[in-house]
């Protein structure tokens, strides 16, 4: 195996694990990113901080329109658990970064404009790894 396969392959596993770790933290609330109270498992919104406290720019009444929403709560949920095991397994994973993207970008949207660059964010970096991956995936697939 090259260099370059196993560099792919630990990114697919990391960008899987981090997709999965925020899954598992929202739901278990094991207290990095969420509190055990603020736990889904507790009764607790996913989305409620993020869009109800985070989100600035022009989009700001719609995603807080969004913040607590049972449909959204799952479909973000699903979304990370479907975006991590996708990777983590390399099975669908052009449809898990698809997702994946379809996710980041709505948060960059949230978030117009970041605050350290005008343009670009994590977010962004995070869409171009995805896209990446699932570019490789479907090469090796034709």
């Amino acid at each position: 195996m090259n260099t370059q396969k196993k560099i792919t392959i630990a990114l697919r596993l990391a960008m899987g694990f981090i997709f999965l770790w925020a899954f598992i933290d929202k739901t278990f609330g094991l207290g990095f990113a969420t509190t055990a109270e603020k736990a889904w498992i507790q009764g607790g919104s996913p989305t409620y901080g993020f869009l109800s406290f985070a989100v600035k720019g022009p989009f700001t009444d719609f995603f807080h329109s969004l913040a607590g929403v049972a449909l959204v709560d799952w479909l973000f949920m699903l979304g990370l658990l479907f975006v991590g095991v996708t990777l983590l397994l390399g099975k669908y994973v052009k449809w898990g970064c698809l997702a994946g993207m379809v996710m980041l970008f709505g948060m960059y949207l949230a978030l117009l404009l970041p605050e350290n660059n005008p343009v670009i964010d994590d977010h962004i970096i995070y869409i171009l790894v995805l896209a990446l991956l699932g570019s490789i995936d479907s090469q090796k697939k034709s």
